[in-house]
């Protein structure tokens, strides 16, 4: 299948520099969000992600509704600017399948639990690393292959809930809660994005590729600041502060007449800034106010006062006005309001190619700029377009495709 005729390739894409890390070829092993969302992050700047997915494709294709062709929204957020295959690593065929499209990889990313590609003989330190000297290999799992956990599986909610990401969210009498974003998800896959651009930098000097252990666990403890320094220091065990933050005063959502509105005073200027802002400029003068640390231990009185200077307050013209002054004020929006905001369209993140929608790339090159080149492909149909370009013939791809090997369908049942 030619990109000409490819109906998931963008007609629009650029015809200029495109991309800076195109020329780098990524193997993705991966499911569900991490792995695919970091996939995504370099294919959106170039990279040529090849996705591998299982007989019965990526779990996610069928956390729906809603859904586009089959193929749930959960799939299609964090899987455009790929190609996808569908190949069986349980048999030798399949295996060997997969080494012949290592031959030029630049790296592999997967995230079967420990020991699983080490049983199919695939373990990096015994085979690839020996086969493929140039060959990043990163591996995400729930919690690592050793330890106390080593080789327990793990989702987003549970590492959440280990991390301690449950006890600091949430109201105070409302108990320990999920955070609503994926974070220990999307944020492990940020941190790998980086990790294998680090090894690819890495390998420019001594020519070598490495193997890359990545965990949601480390990685959501990494993530949970400012509370563990401030357990360190304090010797306090955090708990949950609602929308108020445990170091910075005012620093909370408050009702106003229109909207509810989220300010951010974090230091003495910007609070003097907001106090006169509200026709209050006595405020800022109080000695229980004088400093953020008094501020924050005095916050319930301060937020009482402010929530009375607010409630008359058209949030939306406030927030307008705060932010024209320079200091950190916004309506709370939900989804829709968003998306259909115009800053959001200026900054091109509601992005749309046919019928495909979502946010677009948050990072702004300016001399080789990201874009959404490829939509979601639906399972298995660059099967053989990946096959022919890593060197099998016709005859090779159809004996494939007949044993069951690689797929161009999703097997509905196993």
């Amino acid at each position: 299948m030619s990109s000409e005729s490819d109906p998931h390739v963008n007609p629009n894409a650029s015809q200029g520099p495109f991309g800076a890390v195109k020329g780098l070829k990524v193997v993705d092993l991966s499911r569900v969000l991490g792995g695919p969302y970091c996939t995504q992050i370099l294919g959106d700047h170039g990279a040529e992600i090849i996705k591998i997915e299982p007989p019965m494709g990526d779990e996610v294709r069928d956390w729906g509704p809603p859904f586009h062709d089959d193929d749930a929204s959960y799939f299609i957020g964090v899987n455009r600017n790929k190609r996808s295959m569908g190949l069986d690593l349980r048999n030798e065929a399949g295996k060997a399948v997969l080494m012949r499209m290592l031959q030029d990889a630049d790296i592999l990313l997967e995230n079967y639990k420990p020991g699983t590609m080490e049983k199919w003989g695939l373990g990096y330190e015994d085979v690839l690393s020996k086969q493929f000297p140039k060959l990043i290999h990163a591996r995400i799992s729930g919690f690592g292959s050793d330890g106390p956990y080593g080789g327990f599986p793990g989702y987003d909610a549970i590492v959440q809930a280990m991390a301690g990401m449950f006890s600091i969210n949430g109201e105070p009498d409302g108990g320990p809660t999920r955070l609503g974003v994926a974070m220990v998800d999307m944020g492990t896959g940020l941190y790998t994005a980086i990790a294998l651009l680090m090894a690819v930098i890495e390998r420019q000097q001594s020519g070598k590729g490495q193997y890359i252990d990545m965990t949601l666990y480390d990685c959501a403890v990494s993530l949970m600041h400012p509370f563990i320094s401030n357990y360190h220091l304090s010797g306090k065990v955090p708990v949950q502060t609602g929308n108020g933050h445990p170091n910075i005063a005012p620093y909370d959502k408050f009702p106003t007449k229109t909207t509810e509105i989220f300010v951010g005073a974090g230091n003495n200027r910007a609070f003097e800034n907001l106090c006169g802002a509200l026709g209050a400029p006595e405020i800022a003068q109080q000695p229980e106010f004088a400093t953020n640390a008094l501020r924050v231990e005095n916050k319930d009185a301060l937020r009482a006062k402010l929530v009375e200077l607010l409630k008359d307050v058209d949030g939306h013209e406030l927030c307008e006005t705060l932010l024209a002054s320079g200091l950190p004020a916004g309506p709370v929006m939900n989804t829709g309001e968003m998306m259909e905001h115009p800053h959001t369209t200026h900054r091109k993140m509601n992005e749309q190619v046919g019928w495909y929608r979502n946010a677009g790339t948050p990072i702004k090159f300016s001399r080789t700029p990201g874009e959404i080149r490829r939509t979601p492909p639906p399972f298995g149909v660059h099967t053989r377009e990946i096959l022919a370009e890593s060197g099998f013939n016709d005859t090779e791809i159809d004996e494939l495709l007949d044993a069951g090997t690689v797929l161009e369908q999703r097997r509905r049942s196993s």
